[in-house]
């Protein structure tokens, strides 16, 4: 395996990594996209090193399979404010990275799939919703859910979960969770700037707007590629029940994969699924049969099997 630096250019340009598989070259390649937030090319938080992507690009070249990942606008060797930045412009970034990617002569670029985890899941779909040549779709946790409805379900599923002491303070305080997040959404339609502060933080309220009102069900329905979507069955942030819609909604053959005891970090959890058991989750590597299943399908689209 070699790793690569790549720049993409442009207006934002983005930076990130090649990563080459051993042996015979142009290679088949996989376009990765991460998560939601400042997630740098690794799909690691200044907070919280998830380290999908970096795990993915891995195992990828174990398979003989190239692959790309870049540091979102604002985050790692990227400039920017990533809070100014709307779901349509990371939309735009990947669609750039795709061209980017394919001018390499490493790369076969008829062979280039897209591949992405929870927002990059999104993203992915929309670029090829666009029409973006692509040989196929890997989408990690992906929902098949308006955005707005997406955050609700989050709230109801996630609020069981939450510390006993938090759980008492919020009945205390009559709080329910899920109108409270209800009506943030109220707050942020109203807002009309890139980046706004609402119940005292600051957001990037467009992203927020544009997600919001976004369903991602309208993009699948324009895709005639192959896909693979893999959710854990243990996944608090994206419904296990979206996959069935992905592959009822999809025009080309989808390929699904519910992964037992795997939550939205893509780690195995044999107890109940919690967002406090993330930072311990994180600590272990991806799971390794996601990772598989992953590069086996990516081999058999591409020919490589």
């Amino acid at each position: 395996m070699q790793e690569l630096p790549l720049r993409v250019p442009g207006d934002h340009p983005l930076n990130g990594t090649l990563t080459l598989p051993a042996g015979r070259l142009p290679a088949p390649a996989v376009l990765i996209a991460s998560g939601s937030g400042p997630l740098d090319r690794d799909s690691d938080h200044r907070r919280a090193r998830f380290g999908v992507a970096r795990q993915l690009a891995h195992a990828l070249a174990a398979g003989g399979l190239a692959s790309f990942r870049y540091d979102k606008r604002g985050v790692g060797e990227s400039p920017g404010n990533w809070r100014a930045v709307g779901l349509f412009d990371n939309v735009d970034d990947l669609g750039r990275a795709r061209d980017a990617l394919a001018s390499r002569d490493e790369v076969d670029a008829d062979r280039i799939l897209l591949a992405g985890h929870s927002e990059g899941a999104i993203l992915a779909a929309a670029l090829a919703g666009r029409g973006a040549p692509t040989a196929g779709l890997v989408l990690l946790s992906m929902s098949a859910t308006r955005g707005d409805d997406l955050l609700l379900w989050q709230a109801r599923h996630i609020a069981p979960t939450l510390p006993a002491p938090v759980r008492g303070l919020l009945r205390l305080l009559r709080v329910d969770l899920t109108a409270r997040v209800a009506a943030n959404h109220d707050r942020i339609r109203a807002t009309t700037t890139d980046v706004a502060r609402i119940g005292g933080a600051r957001i990037n309220a467009r992203w927020h707007r544009e997600f919001l009102a976004h369903d991602p069900r309208e993009d699948l329905r324009r895709i005639t590629v192959p896909v693979l979507a893999l959710t854990g069955d243990k996944d608090l942030q994206v419904d296990p029940a979206d996959l069935p819609v992905i592959e009822a909604t999809a025009l080309g053959p989808v390929t699904t994969v519910l992964a037992p005891d795997v939550t939205h970090t893509l780690r195995t959890q044999p107890r109940p699924p919690s967002l406090s058991a993330y930072k311990e989750e994180i600590r272990r590597p991806v799971n390794q049969d996601v990772l598989a299943a992953v590069v086996t399908w990516c081999r058999e689209v591409t020919g490589l099997t």
